[in-house]
């Protein structure tokens, strides 16, 4: 099986330990992107998994690729071309002071692609799964011309795809993000969401909820996946339940809705001590494109992706760097992550 993913791969600059930026005299550097850490998660599960984005043909744009190589994911599809490699400044937040992320992304390679980069005829050759978020489109107008491109040869081709709806209004408005992501939205095939970005996104929410509250409501995010899969036929719909208790702690959980057979399912809920929440909503989306790709129930499909992302908050950085095995055994287990003798 074989999966491309779709995005831009920025440099991630962040102080070290939980140190704020006024206090901070030098910066952790590494590299992190919504699609790439999806990838990144495949090829640790053994998929194979190609990232698609441009780069400058520079020092820097090769350590980008290089981050990408040493996980094994197939970076051969990668444009070389532009000057700039996106930066994202993250100040990791603890207890009751939250995280900062602040964006100098513009002028990026990718921003400045065009459609004319990229053969998608030939990249989806003997593909089957293509997914991307909605970060990607957000970064400008030829971007949603290229991922429309790309959603559109994927489907000649017979390509699933998946698209995370991950809303981000740094980098567009909410009426900018409802037409594009509506156009883009009638190829895919498998969404992902949570209920703030459906509600910001697309305007569909549950009645008799507050998405902010923190507070689970099962009725509701089943009203929502419904809505979503009834109006763009999506096959499935997945809903990531975070309950947010502080900067360091959540409650994590999430329910995948089948809308052939009906059949909405409910992950068991774990309670996070966050090391590192950034690639959270990737590391699920990974789990979950592995899963479904492997044929696992649609249960059996939610836990391992929750499972994944649960794992996920433990390591620094963007990428989830864990195993089958390991994803297996916490799904399989009391979700506590002790060992079990």
């Amino acid at each position: 099986m074989k999966i491309v993913t779709f995005g831009e791969l920025m440099i991630r600059l962040q102080p070290y330990n939980y140190e704020r930026f006024v206090q901070a005299d030098h910066l952790e550097f590494t590299f992190g992107g919504g699609e790439a850490n999806v990838a990144v998660s495949l090829a640790n599960y053994g998929m194979d998994a190609a990232f698609v984005t441009k780069l400058p043909a520079h020092t820097i744009g090769q350590c980008a690729v290089n981050s990408l190589r040493r996980y094994g994911v197939d970076t051969s599809k990668i444009v070389r071309g532009g000057d700039r490699v996106g930066i994202y400044f993250n100040e990791k937040g603890a207890s009751q002071r939250g995280s900062v992320c602040i964006y100098d992304r513009a002028h990026s390679a990718i921003q400045e692609a065009t459609t004319a980069d990229f053969d998608w005829n030939k990249i989806f050759e003997g593909v089957d799964w293509f997914h991307f978020t909605g970060i990607t489109p957000a970064l400008g107008p030829n971007v949603v011309d290229i991922c429309r491109e790309a959603c559109q040869a994927a489907k000649a081709h017979g390509v699933k795809i998946s698209c995370d709806l991950n809303y981000r209004g740094k980098l567009w408005t909410r009426e900018q993000a409802r037409e594009a992501m509506t156009d883009l939205c009638q190829y895919v095939d498998v969404c992902i969401s949570n209920e703030e970005d459906a509600k910001d996104v697309f305007g569909i929410e549950a009645e008799s909820t507050d998405i902010y509250a923190g507070e689970i409501n099962h009725e509701g995010y089943k009203s929502v996946a419904k809505q979503l899969a009834d109006k763009f036929g999506f096959e499935k719909v997945a809903i990531t339940l975070r309950e947010s208790h502080s900067a360091s702690d959540n409650g994590w959980s999430a329910m995948l809705f089948d809308a052939k057979t009906g059949e909405y399912c409910f992950s068991k809920k774990y309670e996070l001590r966050i090391i590192d929440r950034v690639g959270g909503g990737d590391s699920f989306g990974g789990g979950l494109i592995y899963a479904l790709l492997n044929g696992k129930s649609t249960q059996d499909a939610v836990e391992f992706a929750v499972a994944a992302s649960a794992l996920k908050h433990t390591i620094e950085g963007d990428y989830n760097m864990v195993t089958v095995a390991e994803v297996e055994k916490l799904a399989g287990g009391d979700g506590s992550g002790r060992i079990q003798r």
